[in-house]
């Protein structure tokens, strides 16, 4: 099992869980995430869909970035149990992913994610998408 958890700048800020199956990912996304300019609360790591349910289970999260396509169990498995589960309906949720597709934002639309980020992104789009998300201060 893949489930990492480290501190984040700031305890005033969302817990994040972080999906993918690539570690480098999900370490670039972590990097990227503790310096968008939102305060960021404990950020949790899972390699794949099982494991981020692992960690919804024990820990409170307020934002998933997730890829789709992964071993044992997918994004989209992911985010459909989510949508399952009262208590994670309220979880932001953005997809980061390779496929781009019409027919994934279309569904992503009805996983009720909030963004879709195509990899390889540049960070800024990815610190944009975090910031939009920020309470005005």
């Amino acid at each position: 099992m893949s489930v990492a958890h480290s501190e984040g700048p700031g305890p005033d800020g969302p817990s994040i869980l972080i999906v993918d199956d690539s570690a480098m990912m999900r370490a670039m996304i972590k990097r990227v995430a503790s310096v968008a300019g939102m305060p960021v609360g404990a950020i949790y790591e899972a390699g794949n869909g099982r494991e981020a349910l692992a960690v919804l289970e024990q820990h409170p999260v307020q934002l998933v970035m997730t890829d789709l396509n992964m071993p044992v169990m997918t994004g989209t498995e992911l985010l459909q149990a989510m949508q399952a589960r009262a208590e994670w309906r309220d979880i932001v949720r953005i997809i980061i992913s390779t496929d781009g597709s019409d027919s994934r934002r279309l569904e992503a639309e009805h996983l009720a994610v909030t963004a879709y980020v195509e990899k390889p992104f540049r960070p800024e789009v990815m610190r944009d998408v975090l910031a939009a998300l920020a309470p005005a201060r």
